[in-house]
């Protein structure tokens, strides 16, 4: 196996996938963000978000928070440091592969 197939095959397959490598792209560089805003930016129905957000939640990456703005229910949503370091890991194993 050549080092460039190697690169791609030894990716973090649970960012690898284009939804969710789209929903970090968008919390890298933010602080937070809500649920309304990253269903808007990625123009995933509810459910698809969910589920995205709910791997990245179990795999450590994402930090989902239920609060209320007034009294309407708002999730809030960040990326956690072990999320941010494996993005940037996934980050530079993509420019190492191509």
């Amino acid at each position: 196996m050549n080092d460039q197939l190697r690169a791609i095959s030894e990716l973090d397959r649970v960012i690898h996938e284009p939804g969710r490598l789209m929903i970090l792209s968008l919390l890298w560089p933010i602080k937070e963000c809500d649920f309304l805003y990253l269903r808007n930016a990625t123009e995933m129905n509810k459910g698809n978000l969910s589920s995205h957000l709910a791997r990245l939640e179990s795999a450590g990456y994402v930090e989902i928070e239920k609060t209320y703005r007034g009294k309407v229910p708002q999730t809030l949503l960040r990326m956690t440091p072990a999320g941010s370091t494996a993005y940037e890991k996934y980050r530079q194993a993509l420019k190492t592969a191509f």
